[in-house]
């Protein structure tokens, strides 16, 4: 992968993610746009690759949406009838919408370390991650409504599932900073680890945890709880239980019940 804004490193069957422009407060600009997804695709298709920790370099997480780099999608261009602006408004904000999706869409589960600041479309990223942590110093914010916009780019649609509705539209009608013990309090965190050298040693942990275990298994839990989101019970037992009716029988499994006899951890091929 070539960016000039991510930095991928790989150890074992974990990789990091690195939001790599720390003296822009790791700012979300064109190129980040441009590169998230196809980072992510890399990761997807990387059999090698078992579990993604998404982490930043600085002592900042992202300071949101680069204005300055992005004003032109955003005020668009004068000249133009206000349905062709909005057309070319529309599209931008899509795929901006694509690349935060790219995250949730990842066959592997990603884990997120913040840091500092974590504002705007920082927000949007993270939430699109299957398990967030923090240290100490990390603040929160969805700081749209404070700069007349309305949060478009996967917050709104993620955060009510995550700390529920309630805590959502305080956070997004208000725009306040949150700090990290009441990101945990409400569940938008995980935990809180007391600096961001501890942070980072628990999310690598975490996704170690993770790659240890069946990749086949995992991955099938990460598509099943998110298809499950928007069924009922029963529709998600029967989905449930289709998956497993194509996915169960594995190498996998014939190595956890050998292993389980044998008395030693397995050893998982994800076939």
């Amino acid at each position: 992968m070539k960016s000039a804004v991510l930095s991928l490193e790989r150890d074992g069957h974990v990789a990091t993610l690195w939001l790599d422009r720390p003296e822009h407060r790791n700012a979300m600009g064109p190129a980040f746009w441009a590169d998230l997804p196809a980072a992510m695709a890399e990761l997807h298709d990387d059999p090698e690759v078992r579990a993604v920790v998404l982490a930043a370099r600085g002592p900042h997480f992202t300071a949101g949406l680069d204005l300055g780099a992005m004003a032109g999608d955003m005020i668009g261009d004068n000249n133009l009838s206000p349905a062709a602006r909005a057309t070319r408004f529309l599209a931008a904000v899509t795929r901006l919408q694509r690349s935060i999706t790219s995250v949730e869409r990842c066959a592997k589960p990603v884990v997120a370390a913040i840091q500092g600041a974590c504002i705007g479309g920082g927000v949007d990223l993270v939430t699109a991650c299957d398990v967030r942590l923090c240290s100490a110093d990390a603040t929160f914010s969805v700081r749209e409504t404070r700069l007349a916009m309305v949060a478009d780019v996967g917050t709104l649609q993620r955060l009510p599932r995550i700390v529920g509705r309630g805590h959502a539209a305080e956070l997004a009608l208000t725009g306040r900073d949150v700090g990290a013990d009441r990101a945990r309090e409400i569940g938008l965190v995980n935990d809180v680890l007391p600096d961001p050298a501890a942070l980072h040693a628990a999310a690598h942990a975490l996704a170690a945890e993770i790659a240890a275990c069946s990749p086949l298994a995992v991955q099938g839990t990460k598509h099943v709880l998110r298809a499950c989101e928007d069924r009922t019970v029963d529709e998600g037992l029967d989905y449930v239980a289709v998956w497993n009716a194509a996915f169960l029988v594995s190498d996998d499994l014939t190595e956890a019940m050998t292993a389980f006899f044998d008395k030693r951890p397995p050893v998982f091929t994800g076939r």
